[in-house]
């Protein structure tokens, strides 16, 4: 994913680019996006974070790949919640993505 996302072709200005790559890893590959070490979640948080200084509302609208994160397994639970947190607490969050993820965590 990182190689792609440094590719010329794509930039996280144009959502079409976006929702394409990034879209397609949240939601359709769970096999690397779930690792057991956590990564692909520790990647959808520096990504929402950066998508919501540019674009709030895609930035919200990748939000929503974690957003029934509490249907999962409490390992892949353990790893998902601090991310989801990091992005709440992250400085100037968009209100867009801020209601998505605290939906996202009140829900039980």
């Amino acid at each position: 994913m990182r190689v792609l996302l440094s590719d010329p072709a794509f930039s996280l200005s144009n959502p079409n680019k976006v929702y394409a790559l990034l879209g397609t890893f949240f939601r359709a590959n769970p096999g690397e996006f779930h690792a057991a070490d956590g990564s692909g979640h520790a990647f959808w948080a520096d990504q929402v974070i950066a998508l919501d200084a540019r674009n709030p509302q895609v930035a919200s609208r990748m939000a929503r790949a974690l957003e029934n994160w509490r249907h999962l397994t409490p390992a892949l639970q353990r790893s998902i919640q601090p991310q989801l947190e990091r992005v709440l607490g992250a400085e100037g969050l968009s209100s867009d993505v801020a209601e998505v993820v605290s939906k996202a965590l009140a829900r039980a």
